[in-house]
């Protein structure tokens, strides 16, 4: 709902990207488990008060709106794409949104989608600044000891803002200015719109250039400030491979940073890399080789690593300890362990006091307290009651490649499987049920029996002697 003090963004995501050298458009780039477009607009969403988003697409357009509405479908903050095509500058970019915006009289945050380490708290130190000093247009600036291929904010004599020259654009005396243009904007629309009318491309790119409305504002005898970032890392754009890589260790460094000041035990920060979406309690250690993305939360007393990938909504309590393993959407509850070499995926849920060994993969099952799959096992589409012992070697057979469908195997309370069995599912085994080792069970188990399928074994006595002789007999034939 929007109200006297709503906030509207635009968000420039339509250029090519071209020192990208990639098929991929530049804001689709993955940093830390998020795009950086993801990571402009998750900052923005987090501004106080702002109603509504434009996404300005250009380059493979298509693309980039079917991300971004298949990402922000449900956002309680609309988030929209609008299309510039052709790309003639980021002036032409920000009209686009005009017929948006017409019955919209407050103020316009304008920024860019390839500066993903921008924070939410930045962008609402600059609003309120632009709001308390009554200023008509305010931009980000920075001061750069080495401000080449920047924008310079020029101002008069009395240090007021008169205009943005760019670096193509720019004399001598104005390359020596170490103020620059962050590419951020704050205006109030009603007052400042009309300067899109008036933008030309008198200029050495032949563009419209966004940064000409600073000096149309200042002609118009409107009020212009700049407001300077107090973090130069913040607007760093990502224009290479290169750009990507350091952003991305500027954003872990970040991360960790936060993480150590908070109590986390991070062994090698060289090492690990954790995306600002996951949250970690004090007292949990991080040993080298470890890199966590998405949306994931760890307890407390919690031991992670070394060498381990941890992505997507997983979900570790306290007193976990997770060895040189692979972990994707799960929840595993206090006092369990993992690994070393397991693969925990898609939809599993482990209680408390369970132990996953070596070499075991656990997909869409639940695994009920004090339970263990200790040795190189498959447990998929299962559900395993309390103080179930799951000997090495099994295998829950969980699809059939003729119906291509996945059945359930059902476990209860207290059963032990035997070493290298196979269930085949559908099937249920009951409570305190045994299944002797080297079993292949296709029928269901009453609780308190015990379940053999296996060859008889035979034992011919003195076979080795005979085989020997045998052998004996045959290498002389041979040797003549």
């Amino acid at each position: 709902m929007e109200t006297t003090d709503s906030i509207k963004a635009i968000v420039l995501a339509a250029g090519k990207g071209t020192r990208m050298k990639s098929s991929v458009p530049k804001v689709l780039h993955d940093m830390l488990g998020k795009t950086l477009v993801e990571r402009v607009i998750n900052q923005v969403l987090n501004i106080s008060n702002i109603s509504e988003i434009f996404v300005v697409v250009g380059h493979q357009a298509d693309r980039v709106s079917d991300f971004i509405d298949k990402v922000y479908a449900v956002n309680a903050c609309p988030v929209r794409s609008v299309l510039q095509q052709p790309q003639l500058g980021t002036g032409d970019a920000v009209f686009k949104v005009y017929d948006n915006l017409k019955s919209f009289n407050g103020t316009v945050l304008v920024l860019c989608g390839d500066t993903p380490l921008l924070t939410s708290e930045t962008l609402n130190n600059f609003i309120d600044f632009h709001r308390e000093s009554k200023a008509a247009l305010t931009v980000l600036s920075a001061i750069l000891d080495q401000p080449k291929n920047y924008g310079r904010i020029v101002r008069d004599s009395s240090r007021n803002v008169k205009r943005i020259t760019e670096e193509k654009d720019a004399n001598q005396e104005e390359k020596l200015i170490k103020e620059i243009n962050a590419g951020v904007y704050c205006l109030e629309w009603e007052k400042v719109s009309p300067a899109f009318f008036d933008l030309t491309t008198n200029n050495e790119q032949g563009e419209y250039y966004l940064t000409d409305i600073i000096d149309w504002s200042c002609k118009k005898g409107l009020k212009v400030e700049a407001y300077t970032v107090s973090d130069n890392t913040e607007i760093l754009g990502i224009n290479s491979k290169s750009d990507l890589a350091f952003a991305g260790r500027l954003l872990n460094k970040r991360v960790l940073n936060n993480l150590m000041e908070n109590g986390v035990t991070i062994v090698d920060t060289e090492s690990t890399w954790i995306s600002p979406e996951t949250d970690i309690c004090q007292d949990t250690v991080i040993f080298p080789g470890c890199y966590i993305e998405g949306q994931n939360s760890i307890g407390s007393n919690c031991v992670l690593g070394p060498n381990l990938f941890i992505g997507g909504n997983v979900t570790a309590k306290d007193n976990v300890k997770i060895f040189q393993s692979r972990v994707s959407n799960a929840v595993i509850s206090e006092n369990s362990s993992v690994g070393p070499f397991a693969h925990i995926r898609d939809s599993v849920e482990i209680s408390n006091n369970v132990r996953v060994g070596n070499f075991v993969e656990i997909k869409n099952s639940v695994i009920d307290e004090s339970s263990n799959v200790a040795h190189l096992s498959y447990i998929g589409d299962s559900t395993l009651g309390k103080n179930v012992n799951i000997g090495a070697g099994t295998i829950t057979a969980n699809y059939d490649p003729l119906t291509r469908k996945k059945s359930k195997t059902c476990i209860e309370d207290g059963a032990k499987i035997g070493s290298n069995s196979v269930l085949v599912a559908p099937i249920k085994i009951g409570r305190g049920a045994n299944v002797a080792a080297g079993s292949v069970i296709t029928k269901d188990v009453p609780s308190l029996s015990l379940a053999i399928a296996r060859g008889q074994q035979k034992v011919i006595e003195g076979w080795v002697d005979k085989k020997l002789k045998t052998m004996s007999r045959d290498n002389i034939i041979a040797e003549n």
